[in-house]
């Protein structure tokens, strides 16, 4: 048991490295960060969406946004589409593939922000939601573990993972990623919380 244990961790770490030393992922990193900091800065909004972990993922993202990351500052305008009336209610007039797509027609303007989440970058559901904000005028964020994918095709600015076979390891990133990428809408945002010497 002990073996399988290391062997995650490693495998873990493995996946880690290699998005450290992936130039243009920490550069497509940057570049959302900067289409997060330049809607929230003119006063627009962040939307997130995803399934299952992915869903949990985007929860966090909004709730770090609109709550708090590290220190005490003003909320910031997000919010995740996880509502479960709201879910089942565009699911059964409309299909599962529309839940996510129906909440930007209906609450994204020109200047927010969809960042969407799909380890396979191929969720219909993602897909058609980021296909409906670039209709939208709406800015896009994409969280994938695939290149070349059909999120990539309609993001602004994607953010691949790959990190092997599974989504797990690919979820594991993302997180990372999540942070890093509030911590710098923060720093940009905030800078009194995140002084030199810190």
């Amino acid at each position: 048991m002990i073996d399988h244990i290391r062997a995650n961790l490693v495998e873990a770490r493995d996946a880690l490295d290699r998005l450290i030393s992936d130039d243009t992922q920490l550069g497509n990193i940057q570049a959302g960060a900067s289409l997060l900091i330049d809607a929230l800065r003119s006063g627009r909004r962040v939307i997130s969406c995803g399934n299952g972990g992915s869903m949990c993922d985007a929860m966090h993202l909004a709730e770090e946004l609109s709550g708090r990351f590290r220190e005490d500052r003003p909320a910031m305008a997000a919010v995740a589409i996880s509502d479960p009336s709201y879910i089942s209610c565009v699911a059964n007039d409309y299909g599962y593939d529309q839940v996510f797509a129906r909440f930007v027609q209906g609450n994204g303007g020109d200047g927010d922000v969809l960042f969407a989440i799909s380890t396979s970058g191929s969720s219909p559901s993602v897909v058609l939601a980021a296909q409906a904000a670039r209709a939208r005028g709406m800015k896009v964020i994409g969280l994938t573990g695939r290149s070349g994918s059909q999120l990539e095709q309609n993001a602004d600015v994607c953010i691949c993972t790959s990190a092997g076979r599974y989504a797990d390891r690919v979820q594991e990133l993302h997180i990372k990623v999540i942070h890093i990428l509030i911590e710098l809408v923060e720093r940009a945002l905030q800078p009194a919380n995140y002084p030199v010497n810190k």
